[in-house]
Parts: structure tokens; C-alpha cells; sequence
């Protein structure tokens, strides 16, 4: 099995969002177990990356003092997960970005590892984790040369990282465990996560 050298990934966790689905409060920096959800994310994805960077819009101090580098969206009014895409691609240095959403702070501790294997192994520009039927969308780790077709994508108005990601070689690597995948939209599915797992 090919293995993709973390210093070759960049990672970018994802905290751009409006958090409407939790009363419009910056998801990011809501507490779990204690530290803010986006540093738990933080704390995980560290270890499998060469660097971290973070795509927030709001309380943009508050997250540059988790000391990684903070980038608002490249596009105007919240436009969703591919405005962060974007921004964190127009300021990779790496050859690989991976994306992770401040609000599924337990992902597994392999899947960088994982996508990585399964992106080398298809020849894919993009690996994603599927587990069971469900794609996991927001989890991408891909080639920084996606770009330029990102880019025409959102300029054309293209807003689904399913439609961007259905132009391109992708791949899916499949992963056992759901509930690592579980994310936090409200306040009560925050409460969920906080008794799911110690």
C-alpha cells in the first residue's frame, strides 16, 4: 500500500459557516468536553498533516489563537463548505489539501492515512470516506491541482461539492465506523456527542 507522506498535506478545518441549525452561534467555538469543538478538530487532524490552517468568518481572533493560520472565504455571503475549500487551496504550499468540519471532533485518528492510500491506489484527484451508503463530502482530502476546476465551478454559481466532486477522478475508501462521523448541527446533537464518547 502506497502511503502519502503527511508533510505533503496541508490539513484546513472548516469553522466558515453561519451555524444556523444552532441559533446562529459560531460552531467552531462552541465547548465540547471542555476546549472549543474546531480545537478538538484541531488536536486530531495535527498529527496526520504537515501544517493546519482554518477556514473561519467570524471571531477570526479567537481562532488565530489556536496558532494556526485563519482564512475567511474566498467568496462572498457564507457560500458553503467549496468557499473554504477555496481559500484554503489558494494558500496551500503543499501538493495535497484535506478538509475536516469543526463539528465531527471524532473523526478517525487514520484518516488522512487511509484516504491518502486510497487516493494513490485509484489515481484519483480526490479520496472522500464512505461509510455504509453515505459519502462524507466535507472529509476531502485532494490534489491541489483541483483548483482551476474549482474555480470555474463557483464562478459559474456551482455551490454542492457533490456536483464539483462529480467532474472529477474521485475516490471513495470505505469506513467501518459511522458514529466517528457523527456531527454536531444543533445544540442538542452536541449534547448527544458529549455522552456518545469518552
Amino acid at each position: 500500500m502506497r502511503v502519502l507522506p503527511r508533510e505533503q498535506v496541508t490539513g484546513l478545518i472548516l469553522a466558515g459557516g453561519r451555524g444556523s441549525r444552532m441559533g446562529g452561534v459560531d460552531k467552531g467555538l462552541q465547548n465540547f468536553r471542555g476546549l472549543p469543538l474546531a480545537m478538538h478538530a484541531m488536536l486530531r487532524l495535527a498529527p496526520q498533516v504537515g501544517e493546519v490552517m482554518i477556514n473561519a468568518n467570524r471571531n477570526l481572533g479567537a481562532y488565530e489563537s489556536f496558532g494556526a493560520p485563519v482564512w475567511p472565504d474566498a467568496l462572498p455571503d457564507f457560500a458553503g463548505p467549496l468557499a473554504g475549500f477555496l481559500a484554503g487551496l489558494e494558500r496551500c504550499e503543499t501538493p495535497y489539501m484535506v478538509t475536516v468540519p469543526c463539528d465531527t471532533p471524532l473523526f478517525p485518528s487514520d484518516l488522512v492515512a487511509r484516504l491518502g492510500a486510497g487516493l494513490l491506489a485509484a489515481g484519483a484527484d480526490i479520496a472522500m470516506p464512505r461509510t455504509g451508503d453515505q459519502v462524507q463530502p466535507v472529509f476531502c482530502l485532494m490534489r491541489t491541482s483541483v483548483m482551476e476546476s474549482l474555480v470555474r465551478f463557483t464562478q459559474e454559481g456551482g455551490r454542492k461539492i457533490d456536483r464539483w466532486t462529480a467532474q472529477l477522478a474521485c475516490a471513495e475508501v470505505p469506513f467501518e465506523d459511522e458514529s466517528a462521523f457523527f456531527n454536531a448541527n444543533t445544540l442538542e446533537e452536541l449534547q448527544q456527542l458529549e455522552r456518545q464518547r469518552a
